[in-house]
Order: structure tokens, then sequence, then C-alpha cells
């Protein structure tokens, strides 16, 4: 019998390249040479993203990506070896391991993103065996093409075997609408996203927050939560409505704060942390996470997690939900 773990994290695995350049974005046109001041080569994607921080945070965590036959492969399944997840897929794609180069401006907070879609897209239920699905949770990152049906699938497994199951769609995920992802959310007992894309998930415009939290749990999600960058963030959970605002430091990239804030926040609910310190753990993985370059540059272990809970002592509020 294989042995169970905590968390199984479903999505892409990509090769990631930082470029640092001095000049502004807005001051780049088309046809200009730009000489790069800083690179930097790491892995990403929601799979080993997510892997690597619930793996430092002392979990036992496997992950399921569909990857090349290529150096790039090799390049994602070498650093994972460092956080001690394996990737349980059975087989390589013929595409292309996914890649992606990040451009930002030692001038500005954000950056540009150019990404190939390539292997990730090609997660079949061939790949893998149902007897690996069943960990404690599932986190499910954002998953496209042939990937997105798979998911679908994976997503009915786990509400038939009441596998708990945490969804963290993309945009481009969640523009596809809520009627599109019902399968998905029905089975969804976490869900996570930003303010932007739970707009696009409701196609709604609206900013209040209550209402936000309050359709998409209607949905089928026990807990909601919504993140909005260094704002406030706000949550639904047992009938309650929390707010935590973010401690205030210095951006160097953005890339990966979300996926070290999910994961820090699953890792809180699975070691029985309170709701607000999971908010709380979440929170201060992701502010160590975007002081550096790279999604998993300092990653925090839960003893430097709670060492800067206690430094940060985060306020979390309860709201009135009417």
């Amino acid at each position: 019998m294989l042995k169970r773990y905590d968390v199984l994290c479903i999505g892409s695995a990509v090769v990631d390249h930082f470029l640092t350049i001095q000049e502004r974005m807005e001051d780049v046109r088309l046809g200009d040479k730009i000489l790069v001041k800083h690179v930097e080569v790491h892995s990403g994607g929601g799979a080993t993203n997510s892997a690597a921080a619930l793996s430092k945070l002392g979990l036992k965590v496997k992950m399921l990506t569909k990857m090349g036959q290529d150096k790039e492969a090799d390049f994602i399944v070498k650093e994972m070896k460092s956080y001690h997840v394996k990737n349980i897929s059975l087989h390589h794609s013929k595409k292309a391991t996914d890649f992606s180069t990040l451009i930002n401006s030692s001038k500005e907070k954000d950056r540009i993103i150019y990404a190939y879609k390539g292997s990730s897209n090609d997660l079949t239920i061939r790949d893998f065996k149902k007897s690996q699905l069943k960990a404690r949770w599932i986190y499910l990152a954002s998953l496209m093409g042939k990937s997105l049906q798979t998911a679908k699938e994976i997503a009915k497994f786990a509400r038939e075997k009441r596998i708990n199951l945490l969804f963290n769609p993309s945009l481009y995920l969640a523009e596809k609408g809520k009627t599109f992802l019902r399968e998905i959310l029905k089975a969804t007992t976490i869900l996570v996203l930003n303010k932007e894309e739970a707009q696009a998930l409701l196609k709604s415009k609206s900013s209040d927050y209550k209402l936000l939290l309050l359709k998409l749990q209607k949905l089928g999600p026990e807990i909601v939560v919504i993140t909005n960058g260094a704002k406030e963030l706000y949550a639904y959970h047992q009938g309650e409505i929390y707010s935590a605002l973010p401690p205030n430091v210095k951006v160097v990239h953005s890339a990966g704060s979300g996926d070290s804030f999910t994961s820090g926040l699953l890792a809180g609910m699975i070691k029985k942390y309170s709701f607000e310190d999971s908010l709380r753990l979440g929170l201060v993985n992701s502010i160590s996470v975007i002081q550096h370059i790279g999604t998993k540059n300092k990653l925090l272990t839960e003893k430097e997690a709670k060492e800067l809970m206690n430094k940060y002592k985060i306020k979390v509020k309860k709201i009135q939900v009417k």
C-alpha cells in the first residue's frame, strides 16, 4: 500500500528566467536593445511553487505535473529534489517543458511575463494512477488545455473520495467563469484567488468583498480567501468574515507571492493552527518571498514563520457578515 502523504500539488512546472533592467517599462520602445543588469534562473509554476513551500513548512508532499524530455525538465527535477519533492507523473510530454521570461525594472515594483505553455497542458488521466491521488489534501493550481479536463476528473475523484481540495485558479482560468468551473468548485474545500480573479470568476465588477465572498462560497467552497496585493485581504470561514493587512515590506519581485501565501495558509490549516494564525502564516511566507528574486527564494520553515509572526503581530479582524 502506498504511504499516504499530506498534499499532492497539481499544476504547471516552469523554468523561470528573471531579467532585471534599469529602464522604466514605459521608456522601452520597439526596436530598442536593452542591457540586462541581472539574471537569475529558478523553477516556477503552481505545482513546484506550492510543493516546495509546503515541504519547507514540514509537510510530506508530492507533485503531479507534465514535463518534456529536455534539460529544462532535468533542471526542475534537480531543484525539487532539494525540497524532497518527487513528481508522480508516469510520462513525459512530446512538447517542450514550460518556459517563461520575467522582466522587471529596478525602478518599478511590477513586471512583464512572457510565458510559454507546452508540456503542462498535456496532462491526461493516463499519466498517473488514481491510488496516487489519495493524499490528505490536493492543491490544484491552474491548468489549461488537455490538463484542464484532467483537473476536472481529479476534482470529481476528490469529491467522491472526500479528499480535501484547495483550488487556486489564475486569471485566465477564472475568466472561464463559474459555470465552466462548476465541477471543480463543487469539490473545493478552500478557494484562494485575488480580487481581479474573484471578479472574473463571478463576471462581476463589484468591489464589495462581502458580496464576492458570499457569492463564491455558495458555489461550493467551505472557505474563500480573496487577496489584493499589498492591500487588505478578506476571507470567509465558518460563517465569519475576516480581514488582514499584509505587513509593509520592500518588494523586490512579486512573482510567487500568491503561491507562497496560499501554501502557508494551507500548511496552517493542516497543522491545526487557528484560522487567524493560518492567514498570518500565509502572509509572512509571502512577504519573505517578495523580498527576493525567485518564486521559492527564501520560503520559510515553520520555525522561521513563527518568528516572523511574532515580529509582525499581524492583526486579523472579524467583520459582521450582515
